[in-house]
């Protein structure tokens, strides 16, 4: 049976949802985090080293812990973002979306006609939403979220633009490229102050759009602190960096 909320109505709810963020390329990692207590969780193609069969794997591991799986592409690879959606993934994650025929060429693959030019071949989301072809057509374009990320100057300037492109259900937030980007490569800090203002003016102009608001935290400490600001969806750190913080508490227990 369909998931009841769907995942674009509890990203829309009250409470933000915390997702764990996955780049290792075993998808049994994606699967352990999915048994905890996250809402969601994120594959990383672009960065990790989780390739496209793992993670189609993981997201069957995933929605079996009945969660929604997201999945960032590589740069530019918007095919990808349809076999994903295909295979049961309950939204894409479009890096480097600077320009606004980036973001129309990223929502085409997204949604199917008359909002974009998706094809049909969604055997596997089909097995996992319970929704035969007929009701899955016209219901998709709804159950699924496509974020482009803005992360650049270039973006951040057009965000209005962005978000008003037909398919694009909100804007996901790189605080690191986008710190980069602001100091002219001089820095990285996703918490500087000239990020934070970015932060509050990206938020402004998606409530003003009525859409979705995402982000990246490196721990749980700065994912409340991003919560408090309005985002709707906000990662707790990485799949290696809590493998790290885990075997480092356990070997200071240990040790006393």
């Amino acid at each position: 049976m369909p998931i009841n909320p769907s995942f674009p109505d509890r990203l829309r709810a009250d409470a933000p949802l915390l997702v764990a963020w996955c780049g290792m390329p075993d998808p049994s990692v994606a699967g352990l985090l999915a048994r905890e207590a996250f809402d969601a969780v994120v594959l990383d193609m672009q960065h990790g080293s989780i390739d496209f069969t793992a993670s189609l794997q993981a997201v069957q591991l995933i929605a079996a812990a009945a969660k929604p799986a997201l999945v960032r592409i590589p740069v530019g690879d918007f095919a990808t973002a349809s076999r994903l959606l295909d295979a049961g993934a309950a939204g894409v994650i479009a890096p480097m979306i600077n320009t606004i025929e980036d973001a129309r060429r990223f929502a085409s693959f997204m949604k199917f006609p008359p909002m974009g030019e998706r094809s049909w071949g969604a055997y596997g989301a089909l097995t996992l939403s319970g929704l035969d072809p007929g009701d899955y057509l016209q219901q998709a374009n709804g159950l699924t979220v496509s974020f482009a990320m803005v992360e650049t100057r270039e973006a951040l300037n057009i965000i209005d633009d962005i978000l008003a492109v037909p398919g694009i259900d909100g804007v996901f937030i790189g605080p690191s490229d986008l710190s980069i980007a602001l100091s002219g490569g001089r820095g990285l800090d996703p918490a500087g102050a000239e990020v934070e203002k970015a932060l509050d003016h990206a938020l402004a102009r998606v409530k003003a759009a009525g859409k979705l608001a995402a982000i990246y935290a490196v721990s749980g400490a700065r994912a409340v602190e991003l919560s408090r600001k309005g985002f709707h969806m906000v990662s707790i750190g990485t799949d290696i960096s809590m493998l790290k913080a885990g075997a480092q508490a356990a070997l200071a227990a240990a040790r006393g």
